[in-house]
């Protein structure tokens, strides 16, 4: 028996429409991105168990004749993830219309920033170089460290156990 050229084109083919559907940024084509990349996923799995050979039943046939059943039990254990995850991101899609009532992601402001941005290592960033707008959290002019703010906290609270639920929210004192 010849191998064919076709199944490998046809996963070939079914993985690349999967990839550029699940970079689209319409959620229904990302849904239909992760079900061509399983089905994908499923015929590469079958087509290297090998050539179809009579069943792997006890006492049917020897073992040079029976085809491995393994391909097989991943394929059917592939299949019910497939269809839990997708209705999964069903599911998902259905909340987000529910919220939003659009089904197309916009362009996120943040991840314009992010790009703008010369490319740099995150090991070689100081968060001191950085613009204020760009540090991160609790990197701020005002409060240099944890230290500082665990003292002022210790110097302000003197006497309240830092576990008690009736600790009075911080307030910035009026001058």
């Amino acid at each position: 028996m010849t191998p064919t050229v076709v199944l490998p084109v046809v996963i070939g083919g079914l993985y690349a429409a999967g990839v550029y559907l699940l970079l689209d940024r319409s959620l229904t084509r990302v849904i239909l991105g992760f079900i061509l990349l399983g089905n994908a996923t499923n015929l590469l799995l079958l087509s290297a168990s090998g050539a179809a050979m009579l069943a792997p039943v006890f006492g049917y046939a020897e073992a040079e004749e029976m085809s491995d059943p393994l391909p097989q039990a991943l394929v059917l254990t592939a299949i019910v993830i497939t269809f839990g995850v997708t209705a999964f991101l069903l599911a998902m899609v259905h909340r987000s219309w529910q919220l939003v009532r659009q089904e197309v992601i916009e362009t996120d402001e943040e991840d314009r920033r992010v790009a703008t941005r010369e490319g740099m290592d995150a090991d070689d960033m100081d968060p001191d170089d950085l613009p204020t707008e760009d540090r991160p959290a609790g990197k701020g002019n005002a409060l240099h460290s944890d230290v500082d703010v665990e003292e002022r906290l210790a110097q302000r609270y003197a006497g309240v156990p830092s576990d008690d639920i009736t600790l009075p929210p911080t307030r910035r004192r009026r001058r």
